[in-house]
């Protein structure tokens, strides 16, 4: 099994900043493509950054500029700096990865999200 468990949400004046993470284990032979998404109770899934195994990202254009998606593949940790925040941000926030485990398999995994509030 593979777990993916977030971090890192929280309260947050406009225009201030957060960093989530997102901390993968298990039987993890490699990672490979990851990714945040946001939901908001009643809207689909949205997504807002992706990562490649080799680094190189995407972002959808609500947040270029404002958030900048990483990982450090050495710890299997994903992270989302999250700068300029405003209330339409406001939301819960999962991590998504693509992961071959240790038996050869690829499957998709999902954090259990973290909560984003952002209001004065």
């Amino acid at each position: 099994q593979v777990q993916l468990v977030e971090s890192g949400g929280g309260l947050v004046q406009p225009g201030g900043s957060l960093r989530l993470s997102c901390a993968a284990s298990g039987r993890i032979f490699s990672i490979n493509a990851m990714a945040w998404y946001r939901q908001a109770p009643g809207k689909q899934r949205e997504l807002v950054a992706t990562i490649t195994s080799g680094g190189s990202t995407n972002s959808a254009d609500s947040v270029k500029g404002r958030f900048t998606i990483s990982r450090d593949n050495a710890n299997n940790t994903l992270y989302l700096q999250m700068n300029s925040l405003k209330p339409g941000d406001t939301t819960v926030y999962y991590c998504n990865a693509v992961v071959t485990t240790t038996i050869g398999r690829r499957y998709g995994y999902w954090g259990q999200g973290t909560q984003v509030t952002v209001a004065s």
